[in-house]
This record gives structure tokens, C-alpha cells and sequence, in this order.
């Protein structure tokens, strides 16, 4: 965790990975992140996975470094005091991240006659407003059609949520920028981000949509070989696979000479009238070359491939499980600075990451464990909303706000 964001209080309203995780971003630079909850937690509370005991280990992951107030907000009194409390004063303050529907008493006009200079940014699904998850947007950019083997029609999704970690990360982005605008001009704004528009934006980013329109074609599945140049997946001896990559021409000329095939690449390049200097070129080739290369792997061990490699620094990484990440990669290990092993309230002792942007003049400092929901109830209200103990009493005798007890 950082500290580069020291000073800033930004109030988080969400659920789900995407704006979770751009406050977890902007927390673990340092930021103060007070996430709000319903009382007993919302939707995305008790998320998978989960330990044994049912703790959702989805949200203590997204929710690190946070601060936790759990706000009864169907009650109009929580209502109001969450209004206080994303409209709060203070320069560095009045800053506000959610994708809740921005309508009701969450409608930025009305957040606006509390504070006029507010920040909030709001990411919805599409640009219309209506909902959309990473797996419903990635369907529809064509992405699951490029995905899986050669030779198949049907559609794979990726397991991994790329649309909502990008819009994460562009939440905390848009945030900062905004934030440093009202510094220059006084002024706050609503910002507003779709899930869909971050996908469109990267596939427009990417090529795909030019190479469509361009060249009258669009891209299609090469399977594990990698488009535009060389790349592919390779098994040893003893059946353990490797993926092997020549993207720059350095990276290209250490497979060549790794696997000792430079007369037969020459050879090949001289059949097809190629000239395997051009990332495209090996791209045309992809299958001869891979022929080629593929004994070379077969008759070595993979720790035999792995030192031979290395040797010739080529680019390459191992096909591993995540299982074999976590217990035998000492790259996922305390080993690594980026990680601390933490002990989490109500799930015990894990390995967690920090930060992985590190800068030169700030120390590294460990992450923070998720909170408790409703942890800092008390505290919020006192510090920010200066509030009384007799005041904080009574608004959980009435049940509109908990603390960590309580839920």
C-alpha cells in the first residue's frame, strides 16, 4: 500500500468487481475509502468464493484498506446521513464513486445542492443506463468467437473479468483527473463510465474494429498461436507445457537458437518467400515453424527446458494451475515485495498484494486487511459528520446505522 494519495477522502457506494475495485485501487495508493453498506451487506456481501464458514473471500479481496460504515439507507435518516457524508467539506473531500443508479436521493443534482463542487463518477452498464456484467459485454464484442480451439465453431468465455478490472481502473483514473481539475478551476463534475464503452474502447484501441472495417474481414480464431507474430504452446518430455513467445526480433532469434534450427528456419523462409525479420511474416508461418521447433521440446525434460531457456533468454512462461501458483511459484510468495500475508478478521491468514506500482520516492507499505462490516461506523460519524456519542447512540437504538457487532 501506498501512500502517494495521503489526505484524499473519496465515499464508495457499490458492489459487484468493477467500482470495488477502483476504490481498492485509489485505497491502497493511500486514499481514505469509506465504502457504505446496507446493514448485513449487500448484494455482493456474501459473493463466492467463500470459506467454509460462508465468508465471502470475493468481497475481503476488493475491499482492502477500506474503512466500513454500515448505513440502513431504505431509511430516510440513512439517507441523509449518507448524503452528509459523500458531501462532507473540505478540499480534499467531496469525492464520490458508485454504480447504484444515479437517481433518487443518489441523482447528482440533488448531491449538487448539497455540494456544488462535488465529484462523482458513475458507472453504469451501457451508455443507456440499463445493467451489464463482464460476461454479457464480452459476448457481445465478439471476443468468445476468437476464444478456444482452432477448428471450433462455439463460443468460450474467458473466466477472467477484463471489462470490469479496465473499468476499475479507469474509474480511479477519471476520478484523479477530475479531482485534479477542481483544483485548477474550482469546478466538480459527474463523470460518467459504461462497462460496454470500456470494452468498445479497447477493441477500437486494439485494431479489431479497423482491421474489420479496413480490410473487410474480421479477426478469427488462431487457437493458441498468437495474431501478428510468433507464438505458441509447447510440450516436454514429461508432458509439462511451456508457451513460448518471439514478438521483438531478439525474442525471435533466442527460439531460433535455442532449439538449435537456424538452417532449417533459414531453408523455410527461402520455400515460402518470407522473410521471418517481419513480426507478420513468422505470423504466415506459424505452423511450419512450430513443426519445426516442437522436437526440440519433446525430447527435454521441462526442467531441462526450463534452464536452456533461460539460458538464451527467450520469452517464455509455464502453463501452471492456479494451485500451483499459490503453493510452488515463488513469485506468488512473500518472496515477491508485492505481497504480505495478512491476517483478515473472520477468515484468517492469507497472502495478499500490495500496490504493484511502486514509486521511487515513497517505502512500499504493507496492505491493509478488508474491514469488519460496519467497522468504522462510530468513528465515521464522529470525525467526519461530527457527531456526539448521544446522537451516534440513538441512530442505532432506531437501526439506521450497525457497527460491526451488529451485522
Amino acid at each position: 500500500m501506498q501512500q502517494i494519495l495521503n489526505g484524499l477522502r473519496i465515499v464508495e457506494g457499490s458492489a459487484f468487481i468493477a467500482a470495488p475495485s477502483g476504490g481498492m485501487t485509489l485505497a491502497q495508493l493511500g486514499a481514505e475509502v469509506i465504502r457504505f453498506d446496507q446493514i448485513g451487506g449487500g448484494i455482493d456481501y456474501q459473493r463466492w468464493p467463500v470459506t467454509k464458514e460462508g465468508k465471502s473471500l470475493y468481497w475481503h479481496s476488493l475491499n482492502k484498506g477500506k474503512r466500513s460504515i454500515a448505513v440502513d439507507f431504505r431509511k430516510p435518516k440513512g439517507r441523509e446521513i449518507l448524503t452528509r457524508l459523500i458531501t462532507a467539506p473540505g478540499e480534499n473531500a467531496g469525492l464520490f464513486v458508485t454504480n447504484f443508479p444515479a437517481r433518487g436521493w443518489l441523482d447528482d443534482q440533488k448531491l449538487r445542492e448539497q455540494r456544488d463542487d462535488l465529484i462523482s463518477v458513475n458507472l453504469t452498464g451501457d451508455r443507456h443506463g440499463a445493467s451489464a456484467l463482464d460476461y454479457t459485454v464480452n459476448s457481445q464484442i465478439g471476443l468468445p468467437y476468437l476464444t478456444g480451439p482452432l477448428k471450433s465453431d462455439e463460443p468460450i468465455n474467458n473466466p477472467f473479468p477484463a471489462w470490469d478490472v479496465l473499468a476499475g481502473q479507469q474509474i480511479a483514473i477519471a476520478l484523479l483527473a477530475a479531482e485534479r481539475y477542481r483544483r485548477l478551476t474550482g469546478q466538480g463534475q459527474l463523470i460518467k463510465l459504461a462497462l460496454t464503452d470500456v470494452a468498445l474502447a479497447t477493441m477500437g484501441h486494439l485494431g479489431f474494429i479497423a482491421e474489420t472495417e479496413v480490410n473487410g474481414e474480421a479477426r478469427q480464431s488462431t487457437g493458441n498461436y498468437i495474431f501478428g507474430t510468433f507464438g505458441h504452446d509447447f510440450v516436454c518430455k514429461d508432458r509439462y507445457r511451456v508457451m513460448v513467445v518471439g514478438v521483438s526480433l531478439n525474442q525471435w532469434n533466442a527460439i531460433v537458437s535455442v532449439t538449435n534450427c537456424q538452417t532449417q528456419v533459414l531453408a523455410l523462409e527461402r520455400e515460402l518467400d518470407l522473410d521471418f525479420k517481419q513480426e507478420g511474416d513468422r505470423f504466415l508461418a506459424r505452423e511450419r515453424l512450430k513443426a519445426l521447433f516442437q522436437p526440440w521440446f519433446e525430447e527435454r525434460s521441462f526442467k531441462e527446458v526450463k534452464v536452456a531457456l533461460d539460458k538464451a533468454h527467450v520469452c517464455w512462461g509455464p502453463y501452471q494451475t492456479v494451485d500451483e501458483l499459490v503453493h510452488k511459484d515463488p513469485e506468488c510468495s512473500e518472496a515477491n515485495p508485492l505481497f504480505n500475508r495478512i491476517k483478515q478478521p473472520g477468515v484468517g491468514s492469507y497472502l495478499v498484494p500490495s500496490q504493484p506500482i511502486h514509486f521511487s520516492n515513497l517505502d512500499r507499505v504493507p496492505p491493509k486487511p478488508a474491514p469488519l462490516l460496519g467497522q468504522h461506523t462510530d468513528q465515521i460519524l464522529s470525525e467526519v459528520l461530527d457527531m456526539d456519542s448521544s446522537e451516534i447512540g440513538h441512530l442505532h437504538d432506531d437501526g439506521v446505522v450497525a457497527g460491526p457487532s451488529n451485522n
